[in-house]
C-alpha cells in the first residue's frame, strides 16, 4: 500500500493544480485568498518569520528607553508628551495590571534620561540605539521582499529619523484631531440622537484600530526598499490589524486565566509576558509585510518567501527559453527585453531569473545595458556560438574555488561515464547554435498559426 502523501504538498497541489484559473469573479478572488493564505502559513511554520521576529524583539529591549525618550523630548515640545501614557496602556492592555506596571516602569526611565546632558558621544549613541530597532525591521522587510540592495547610509539616516522624528508628531496630531472633533458643539448635538450616538461610539471604540491599520500601511509602503503598490499595503495592513486584534483578545485571556505565570516566575511573570506579547506583535507585523508582498507578487506564492532552488534540467530549461526570447528580439530589430519582460513572459520570480541571466552575463553571452530598467543584449555572434557553449555555462554556473568540478575526486569509471556524458551531448547539439533557437521558435509558431486558420 502506498504510503500517504504529506498534507502539504497535497494542498499545494490542489492549489496550484496546473490548469487555466479562474480569470475572474469571486472564485478567483477565493482561490488567490487561499493561496496567500497557505503561502503565509507555510512561511511561519518553516520559522524565518519567528527568527525575524526574535530578533526584533532583542533588538527592541535595547533602543526601547532610548527611542521612547527620543519620542518623548519631539512630542514635550508639542505639549502634547501627556498623551504618550494613554497611548502605551492601550498597547499593553492584553497585559493587563502587568502592562500598568511595565508601562510605569518604562516612564520613570524615560523621565530620568535627560537628552540635554548626553554629550555628543551619548547623544550619538542614543541615536544609534533608537534607530537600531528601524533598521531591523527594514532588514526584515527587504528579505520578505527579496530585496538585495538596501538604503544608502544617507536614506537610511535620513528615513529613520522621519519616522523617530516625525511618526510620533503626526500620530499624536491626528489623535488631537480626532478628539477636537469629537469635542465639539457640531458633534456634541449631533449625538443627542441615538443612531448618531451610537454610531459616534462605535467609530470611537473602532478608532484605535484605525490608527494601527494607518501606522502598518505606512510601514509597508515605504520601509522596503522596493516599490509596493499602495493598494496590497493597505490589504497587508488591514488582515494585520484584525490578526493583531484577534491576539490581542487572545493573550488578555491567557493572562487572566493563568495564574500559574505569577506563581512560578514571581516578580518575572510582567517581563516574561511582556517579552512574549513583543514578540506576538512582531510577528503579526512580519505577517502583514508578507501578505501585501504575495498580494503584488503572486508568482512567488508556490516556492515560498526563500530564494528558489532550481533543478539542472529546469535551470536549463530557463537559460534556454530566455536566449529564445533575447534572440528573437534582436532578430525583429525589436528594443531589448528588461528582466521584468523576461520575468513575465517566463512566469517565474525576478531573483530566479537573474541568476541565470548573470551567469550568461558571466560568460560573455550577454551584456546588460546601463539604463533603467535594465536591458540584455546578445554579445557574441548567434549564428556562430554553439548552444552547447550556453548549457556549459548554466552547468557551470555557481561554482566556488575549492568545491568545483576538477577539485572533487572521482574514480577512473565515474570520469569515463562523465566523458561519455559530455560525447553524447556534444554529438546531439554538434550544427546547432544560438540562432536555432528562433528559428525553430518561428518555424513552430507559423505552424500553430496555419494550424489555427486550418481549424
Amino acid at each position: 500500500m502506498p504510503a500517504a502523501e504529506p498534507f502539504a504538498p497535497f494542498l499545494a497541489r490542489r492549489l496550484w493544480p496546473g490548469g487555466p484559473a479562474p480569470a475572474s469573479g469571486w472564485r478567483a478572488r477565493l482561490l488567490a485568498g487561499l493561496r496567500i493564505a497557505y503561502a503565509v502559513i507555510r512561511d511561519v511554520a518553516d520559522g524565518r518569520l519567528s527568527n525575524h521576529a526574535a530578533s526584533l524583539v532583542y533588538t527592541t529591549i535595547l533602543s526601547l528607553v532610548p527611542a521612547m525618550a527620543l519620542a518623548f523630548s519631539v512630542l514635550k515640545g508639542f505639549g502634547v508628551h501627556h498623551s504618550f501614557e494613554p497611548l502605551l496602556m492601550q498597547a499593553l492592555k492584553p497585559l493587563g495590571s502587568q502592562g500598568q506596571e511595565i508601562v510605569q516602569r518604562l516612564l520613570e526611565f524615560v523621565d530620568r534620561m535627560e537628552v540635554g546632558v548626553l554629550g555628543a558621544v551619548g547623544l550619538a549613541m542614543l541615536f544609534y540605539t533608537a534607530i537600531s530597532v528601524v533598521q531591523k525591521v527594514e532588514d526584515a522587510f527587504n528579505q520578505i521582499w527579496h530585496v538585495e540592495q538596501p538604503r544608502s547610509m544617507a536614506r537610511k539616516f535620513t528615513d529613520y529619523l522621519s519616522v523617530l522624528l516625525i511618526g510620533p508628531v503626526l500620530l499624536f496630531s491626528a489623535i488631537g484631531l480626532g478628539a477636537s472633533v469629537l469635542a465639539s458643539e457640531t458633534i456634541r448635538q449631533l449625538s443627542e440622537y441615538r443612531p448618531i450616538w451610537m454610531l459616534i461610539d462605535q467609530a470611537t471604540r473602532l478608532a484605535p484600530f484605525g490608527l494601527v491599520a494607518a501606522g502598518l500601511t505606512f510601514l509597508y509602503k515605504f520601509l522596503p526598499n522596493a516599490r509596493v503598490r499602495f493598494v496590497s499595503a493597505v490589504i497587508g495592513a488591514l488582515i494585520a490589524t484584525v490578526i493583531w486584534a484577534i491576539a490581542g483578545w487572545a493573550f488578555a485571556t491567557f493572562v487572566r486565566d493563568s495564574a500559574s505565570y505569577t506563581a512560578i516566575y514571581s516578580a518575572f511573570a510582567a517581563l516574561i509576558l511582556f517579552f512574549i506579547w513583543l514578540n506576538a506583535n512582531w510577528l503579526v507585523l512580519l505577517i502583514g509585510a508578507t501578505i501585501a508582498f504575495y498580494h503584488q507578487h503572486p508568482q512567488y506564492m508556490p516556492i515560498g518567501s526563500g530564494a528558489a532552488v532550481l533543478s539542472i534540467r529546469s535551470r536549463e530549461r530557463l537559460a534556454l527559453a530566455a536566449m529564445a526570447l533575447i534572440a528573437e528580439a534582436h532578430y525583429r530589430g525589436e528594443p531589448p527585453l528588461s528582466t521584468d519582460q523576461l520575468r513575465s513572459r517566463l512566469r517565474v520570480p525576478a531573483e530566479t531569473i537573474h541568476r541565470v541571466l548573470d551567469a550568461l552575463a558571466d560568460g560573455g553571452l550577454l551584456a546588460p545595458t546601463a539604463g533603467e530598467p535594465t536591458r540584455w543584449l546578445p554579445v557574441r555572434a548567434l549564428e556562430t556560438t554553439p548552444l552547447a557553449t550556453l548549457l556549459a555555462m548554466v552547468r557551470g554556473a555557481g561554482e566556488r574555488p575549492g568545491l568545483d568540478q576538477e577539485r572533487i575526486p572521482a574514480s577512473a569509471p565515474v570520469i569515463d561515464v562523465e566523458h561519455r556524458l559530455q560525447a553524447a551531448g556534444d554529438r546531439a547539439l554538434d550544427g546547432l547554435f544560438l540562432k536555432d533557437l528562433v528559428v525553430k521558435m518561428d518555424a513552430t509558431s507559423h505552424e500553430e498559426g496555419r494550424d489555427e486558420r486550418a481549424a
